[in-house]
């Protein structure tokens, strides 16, 4: 039984580039339907896209983890890749990253960028990168070398289970995370990363949209991790009480008097949320264990792919 592919292409102003994307990916994946969704372009990227042979749609809401909730919620397919529309990535790749999906049975692929143009893969962008995927590996385990690449191979369980909340770049982050807090199998190949097309630029700002991916992270923390998160804030209030009280009680013991109030009271007020902190977090651990067997049945309520393709 052969698997139904579909290649997701979120765009916003790539005009200049998506035609030879689009050839690119029938190209590499002639068994596979192209999908183009635009995201408010004003330069023509939809009818470039048609023109070269995509399907298009089009989402209102700006921002690229907008345009993949869209996609992944419209298309049916049994496996999916996911590529930006920038043409920075090589699409003679994409058959190989299919082709470890289905033999591996894996739930994603990863393309990790290889590229010697400087201009390409800049190295502020570099170095943000490593520092973001060595804090995911740190908080949810060291299986994704390169989370924040923009090419990548699902199976339909992956994409039909996957939240998508997410609204900007910060999707890719999503993306990994959510393979990693279910345990699913995965996987990364090496793949060439070019510089864009001239006529084409970055839409990526990289403090503004590095900001947001670490706030992403801290929020997945909470939310996944809450009792590192809560027994980490907790241990900060329980160190500045203890830093606040510890002068009032060498006082009181000396001379039996509380001359700072205030501060004895803001100290036992430290002390008291520390505490508060360490109980939210038990609390919130074990609804978040109950999330996760949620969003695990989910996952497991979606087919698998079919033996043999």
């Amino acid at each position: 039984m052969s698997a139904r592919l579909a290649v997701l292409i979120p765009c916003y102003n790539e005009q200049a580039a998506i035609p030879h994307v689009v050839a690119g990916f029938r190209a590499a994946l002639p068994e596979a339907r192209v999908f183009v969704y635009d995201n408010n372009s004003t330069d023509g990227t939809a009818q470039a896209a048609r023109a070269a042979g995509a399907l298009t749609g089009h989402e209102a809401l700006q921002g690229k983890g907008h345009v993949v909730r869209r996609m992944f919620a419209d298309v049916e397919a049994d496996i999916y890749v996911l590529v930006d529309g920038d043409g920075t990535y090589d699409p003679s790749a994409a058959p190989a990253m299919v082709a470890l999906l289905r033999e591996a049975r894996l739930d994603m692929v990863t393309a990790t960028r290889v590229t010697a143009a400087v201009h390409a893969y800049r190295p502020g962008h570099r170095a943000g990168n490593a520092m973001l995927s060595g804090l995911v590996a740190a908080l949810f385990g060291a299986r994704a070398t390169d989370m924040l690449s923009g090419y990548r191979a699902f199976s339909r369980r992956f994409v039909k289970s996957f939240p998508a909340l997410a609204g900007g770049f910060e999707t890719e982050t999503e993306l990994t995370v959510h393979a990693l807090q279910l345990a699913m199998p995965i996987g990364e190949l090496p793949a060439p990363y070019r510089a864009r097309p001239a006529g084409s630029s970055s839409k990526l700002r990289t403090v503004r949209d590095g900001l947001r991916i670490l706030r992403l992270i801290l929020m997945l923390v909470k939310d996944e991790r809450p009792l590192p998160f809560f027994s980490l804030a907790g241990l900060v209030l329980l160190l500045l009480g203890l830093l606040c009280g510890l002068p009032v009680v060498v006082e009181f013991w000396r001379s039996g008097l509380v001359p700072r109030l205030p501060t004895a009271i803001v100290a036992a007020a430290l002390v008291a949320l520390s505490f508060l902190s360490l109980a939210c977090g038990l609390i919130l651990d074990s609804v978040g264990r109950g999330r996760r067997e949620v969003k695990r049945l989910a996952y497991l309520a979606i087919p698998g792919p079919p033996d043999g393709q």
